[in-house]
């Protein structure tokens, strides 16, 4: 698969797509035109009998800053086939093993992408964030349904109303991820994985990972759209404008009137 930019990274080898966020000088922050390259991405792996196994990685210091603001300010999403929803609906369905190695921040998207992947690896360095509510938005992804089945409610709120940052051994505790590795380790520990379910049966990997995800898969849809709508509300709300603003000026967000 060729690239259109060299902000997301695609190299198919030996049944393994590895798919690299590769926007290190702005924190791998994904714009509209990366979303859709990594819906792209998804829906022709989903199609071509010779990838059996995707890899998702950033760099050893960042996995992704989560939404470029300025881009998502420009072209805000604001129908269900924005290439960030075509993105997210690619991942939740994607029938095949999807590997994640993530080092250093994870923010917004960047985590929530993780809770549609089968296997993920951190490394030590990795900071886990879900910060919507600080931006006057809500979950997306799918998050309000996974966040909780993963973590419990208690730590979900947590995580989901406060948004403050958690570290990866908190990760690996409450499952959201499989091992916690030096972050020089960590692409090659994810590569070594998806070579090995390369190797495997191609139709038996994909008959596991159905029966695993049964049931699961047409409620998080449902719930990605249902998250989609209030987020697009929510968008042009007085909340989100303030948090934008502040952001774009570099300031604290003044919420007492929101």
């Amino acid at each position: 698969m060729s690239n259109t930019s060299q902000d997301i990274l695609v190299h198919d080898e030996g049944g393994v797509r590895t798919i690299t966020f590769n926007r290190v000088e702005r924190k791998n922050s994904i714009t509209t035109a990366m979303y859709a390259q990594l819906a792209d991405a998804f829906e022709t792996a989903a199609q071509d009998a010779a990838v059996r196994v995707v890899v998702l990685q950033g760099d050893v210091a960042v996995f992704s800053a989560g939404n470029d603001i300025g881009d998502f300010l420009q072209q805000p999403p604001s129908t269900q086939d924005a290439p960030v929803f075509r993105f997210l609906r690619a991942i939740a369905t994607f029938p095949k093993p999807v590997v994640a190695a993530v080092c250093g921040p994870a923010v917004g998207i960047g985590t929530t992408m993780l809770l549609h992947c089968d296997l993920v690896y951190a490394g030590d360095n990795a900071a886990f964030s879900m910060p919507f509510v600080n931006l006057g938005l809500c979950p997306e992804a799918g998050s309000s349904l996974l966040v909780p089945q993963m973590l419990g409610y208690h730590r979900a709120a947590e995580a989901l109303l406060l948004g403050e940052p958690f570290m990866a051994e908190a990760a690996l505790e409450v499952g959201l991820v499989n091992r916690v590795v030096p972050p020089t380790e960590c692409n090659a520990i994810a590569q070594a994985q998806a070579r090995k379910l390369a190797a495997k049966p191609l139709s038996a990997l994909i008959e596991t990972k159905r029966l695993l995800k049964k049931g699961q898969t047409a409620a998080v849809l449902e719930r990605m759209a249902e998250e989609g709508a209030s987020f697009g509300r929510m968008l042009r709300e007085p909340a989100a404008r303030e948090a934008f603003s502040a952001f774009m000026e570099k300031r604290h967000p003044d919420f007492s009137k929101c």
